[in-house]
């Protein structure tokens, strides 16, 4: 029952979208407009640099509520393996409700703010690295899908090399997969040069 209610939590809270909140604030659908993602870099695109950021909060913010009340709920579970796997049954669906949420028919956004903000309450070492990592490359080929990867990439093989129980480096893995198949646009359109630019949409930032 345990890892239902804790499932459940992480689906439930995911599927809070930032991105409905800014919508609704300007009569705006993002999933209609831009790049037809419902994510803060959309929203940045759409809006402009104060919604992105408002919907990355949110969205990094639920990440980070969900895995602490977790915490909070299981901090006397009988084994240390057991509570972090727990904690990261959790951080999963909270990805997958940002995924895939319910009231949006199935079809959200890709996850990445909200396994940035799993990320700060799983593991500070693993947070610190991997997003370091997501930020240095992000800036350094002025694409986000390739820091993106290399975050999961990171995030993968710290777990391996932290030595972490089987079902956390599981749920990263799943994790992963999931995203990288949620990028296969972006991936494609990277081929063919016609990926967004971190430049362009800071760009959109100071025209906004």
């Amino acid at each position: 029952m345990d890892w239902i209610i804790t499932a459940s939590i992480g689906y439930l809270i995911g599927c809070f979208h930032g991105s409905q909140f800014a919508g609704f604030l300007k009569k705006t659908d993002l999933k209609e407009s831009g790049v037809k993602n419902s994510g803060a870099s959309n929203a940045t695109i759409v809006l402009g640099w104060k919604f992105g950021i408002l919907v990355a909060l949110i969205d990094i913010g639920k990440g980070i509520g969900s895995v602490l009340l977790i915490r909070l709920m299981y901090s006397n579970v009988e084994t240390n393996e057991i509570f972090l796997s727990l904690l990261f049954v959790n951080a999963v669906f909270v990805v997958l409700g940002h995924i895939f949420p319910f009231q949006m028919k199935f079809s959200g956004g890709k996850g990445t703010a909200s396994i940035v903000g799993v990320l700060f309450v799983l593991d500070w070492r693993i947070a610190l690295i991997s997003i370091s990592l997501l930020l240095i490359v992000t800036f350094t080929t002025d694409y986000l899908v390739i820091g993106v990867t290399v975050m999961y990439a990171a995030f993968f093989i710290l777990t391996l090399l932290f030595d972490y129980p089987l079902i956390p480096v599981i749920c990263v893995f799943a994790v992963w997969m999931i995203s990288t198949i949620k990028h296969m646009e972006n991936y494609s359109r990277l081929r063919k040069h016609e990926e967004t630019r971190l430049s362009s949409l800071m760009n959109k930032k100071k025209a906004s």
